[in-house]
Parts: C-alpha cells; sequence; structure tokens
C-alpha cells in the first residue's frame, strides 16, 4: 500500500471516528449504529476481542522487541489510532454544543434524535435475512426490554470515582452495541451533564477513571459480542432492532409535550435526521478485517 492509500485509508476511518463519537455524545444513538452503518462495525468488534494482552508478559521481562512483535500480531494500531483520534477528537469539541442544546431546545434535539434512531432502525433491519419466529421473538424482546428501561427514573447517584468508573464501565457496552446509547445510560444514572462539564473543563482524574472503566468494559463484552454476531447474527440483529425501536420512548416523551407549532418543527428536524443518516450509510462502505 502506497502513501496516498495510507493516508486514504486512515482518513476514511477518522472520519468514521469522527461520526462515532459525535453519536456517543448524543443521547439516543449509538455509536456502534453509526460503526454498522458505516461499514466499520463487524472489524472493530473482532479488533477489540482479538487483543489477548499476550505482549504483557514479554514487556515485563523488559523484552521490548519480544512486546511490540505481540503488540502487533494483536493489536490492529491501523483501525485504532485513526478511529480513537476522531473518537476523541468530536467528544472534545461537540461536547459544548450539545450541552448548550440540550439544555435550551430540549425537544428540538430529542426529534433529531429521533430521526437518527429510526434511520438506524431502517438501516439495521435491512441486515437481517428474512423473518422467523426466532427474529420476531427476539425483537419484541428487544422492544420490551427498551420501552420498560426508558421509562425509568434517572437514579439520583453521586459524582465520586468509584461511580464514574462504573458509569464508564456500563456505558462503553452500550455505546459498542448498535441501538443502545451509551450517553442515554449515562443520563439514567445521573451522570451525563456532569461528564459533559468534565469534558468541557478538561478535568484529568475524572475523565482517566471513565476511561479506565470503559476499557475494562469494552474489552470484557467485545468477546462475548463477537461470538453473537459470529454465530447468532440475525436474532442479534433483531433483538437490536427492538431495543432501538424501544429507545424511542424517551425523544416522544420529551416532544409530545410542547405545542403543535414546535411539533411540526420537530417533525422537520427529525426527517433532517433521518436524512443525515441515510445519506451516511449510502456514502460509506463496508471495510473487512
Amino acid at each position: 500500500m502506497d502513501y496516498y492509500e495510507k493516508f486514504r485509508s486512515f482518513l476514511a476511518i477518522f472520519l468514521r471516528g469522527l461520526f462515532m463519537g459525535s453519536a456517543d455524545v448524543m443521547p439516543g444513538v449509538s455509536g456502534g449504529t453509526i460503526a454498522l452503518i458505516t461499514g466499520i462495525y463487524e472489524r472493530l468488534v473482532h479488533a477489540i476481542s482479538s487483543i489477548k494482552f499476550g505482549f504483557i508478559k514479554p514487556l515485563l521481562r523488559g523484552d521490548l522487541a519480544g512486546a511490540r512483535e505481540s503488540m502487533r500480531d494483536e493489536v490492529d494500531f491501523e483501525l485504532f489510532i485513526p478511529l480513537l483520534t476522531g473518537i476523541a477528537f468530536a467528544m472534545l469539541t461537540l461536547s459544548k454544543v450539545i450541552l448548550f442544546f440540550i439544555t435550551n431546545y430540549v425537544a428540538y434535539t430529542y426529534a433529531f434524535f429521533s430521526g437518527l434512531i429510526l434511520a438506524s432502525v431502517y438501516i439495521v433491519y435491512q441486515k437481517i435475512n428474512g423473518l422467523s419466529v426466532k427474529n420476531l421473538a427476539a425483537g419484541g424482546a428487544g422492544l420490551i426490554f427498551a420501552y420498560l428501561f426508558v421509562g425509568l427514573n434517572p437514579i439520583q447517584a453521586n459524582h465520586t470515582l468509584p461511580v464514574i468508573f462504573i458509569s464508564g464501565f456500563v456505558a462503553i457496552c452500550a455505546m459498542i452495541l448498535p441501538g443502545i446509547s451509551g450517553a442515554f445510560l449515562l443520563l439514567l444514572l445521573n451522570q451525563y451533564e456532569y461528564m459533559l462539564g468534565v469534558l468541557n473543563r478538561l478535568a484529568i482524574v475524572e475523565i482517566v477513571t471513565f476511561i479506565a472503566g470503559a476499557a475494562i468494559g469494552i474489552m470484557s463484552f467485545s468477546r462475548v459480542l463477537d461470538y453473537l454476531l459470529r454465530n447468532h447474527e440475525a436474532i442479534t440483529m433483531s433483538f437490536l432492532v427492538g431495543l432501538m425501536i424501544g429507545t424511542l420512548r424517551l425523544p416522544y416523551n420529551k416532544i409530545s409535550m410542547v405545542d403543535t407549532y414546535s411539533i411540526i418543527i420537530s417533525a422537520v428536524i427529525a426527517i433532517t435526521g433521518f436524512a443525515i443518516v441515510m445519506i451516511l450509510e449510502s456514502r460509506f462502505d463496508y471495510i473487512d478485517y
């Protein structure tokens, strides 16, 4: 691969990271959904689950060459470096924007989220090969679970470091799943606005604690998800479709309380969100591993 092709590949994955990071700060759409519609999802899950930390043993022995060799075998650097750079950049730059809109334009913001979710439902549904009793049952189970889950009242948790660590662990598992918003889980855990503030003021201790919880969560959960996608893909995707439909209860509750004029504007914004996701889906190609 020449330098031009390497740069083109880096830029393509970086852009996916930008969109994933943007989604991860929005309660309503998952970074995993963006990874799915931009064709990078299966490679991402497989790459994460392939990290076995075999490089730690030679590293502790002082064998740097052996550690580097083991790390090259385990870690997909060509994926992770541009993707994580894009995700981090989006999160740091968009956190202020999202906090402003979700504070001042609640209904319109959630209308946009609902459009993103509806488009994601359509795209994930297309990836299910045929309907069956098992697929319908999985979709129904996901819908009921999400609908009831969204109806829960936010937990009045504090913002201590152990709570932030657990929040990172839980949120990252949702962020890698198409259909479950990690930001929404942070809302339920009473950590969403607090963590946006943490990003805005670059509170290093809280950020590192959250990342540590997220790293442990994603390393453990990715193995389960990789197995499900390889062995029960249709049922897993059906469950995720149900989850996404069920989460529409949240934006509906936020939008339904406004006047007729605002509902019309909200509908236009939702259609815009839907169109953005569909355009993204048409512009990106599948990236194999």
